[in-house]
Order: C-alpha cells, then structure tokens, then sequence
C-alpha cells in the first residue's frame, strides 16, 4: 500500500469516526424510549451495519487492508466529535432534525 493510500484512509478512517458518533447519537436518541428487547435488536443491527459499511469503504479504498491506525483515527474522530457534539448538537438545523425524527 503506498503512502498516499495510507494518507488517504486515515483521513476517511477520522471522518468515519465523525460520522459513527452522530449515528450512535442519533441511534439512542430514536431508540431512548423502547423496550430492551427492541434496543438491544436495534443496537446489534446498528453496530453491524456501521462495521459493514466501513469495511466496504475499506475495500474500496484499498483492497480491504486494515491496519491497527486505521481504528486508532476512528476512535480520535469518535473522541473529537464528543468533544464538539455540545456545540455541534445546539444548532438549529440538529435540533429540528432530532425534533422530526422523534415525532
């Protein structure tokens, strides 16, 4: 894998860490009230499909190599959007989608 594709994926891997924090956000935010059944079903099927997707970004990107950075930048994004998510979250346009999405 040449340095350039590595350069890119850590970049992607980052954003997917963005990405993954406000799907999980959005994800307890719909499933807050529901039984524990229907969490737990929802929350397995969750997890399954975000891994699914960042596995065929992967392969798309680089033939589907992993490497331990790779999960390393997604855990940095993760932990960069919770520190922002106060501000981010407080936004009109959050707040009527999470206002939509809960009706």
């Amino acid at each position: 894998m040449t340095a350039k594709i590595q350069i890119i994926v850590l970049i992607f891997s980052y954003f997917f860490g963005l990405f993954f924090y406000f799907l999980n956000h959005l994800n307890i935010s719909i499933i807050k009230n529901k039984s524990k059944i229907y969490r737990s079903l929802i929350t397995i099927l969750f997890m399954y499909n975000i891994t699914l997707i960042y596995l065929i970004c992967l392969y798309k990107l680089n033939n589907g190599k992993f490497h331990i950075y790779f999960l390393i930048m997604i855990i940095l994004g993760f932990i960069t959007s919770l520190k922002m998510s106060s501000k981010m979250l407080n936004l009109p346009i959050f707040k009527k989608f999470l206002a939509k999405l809960k009706k």
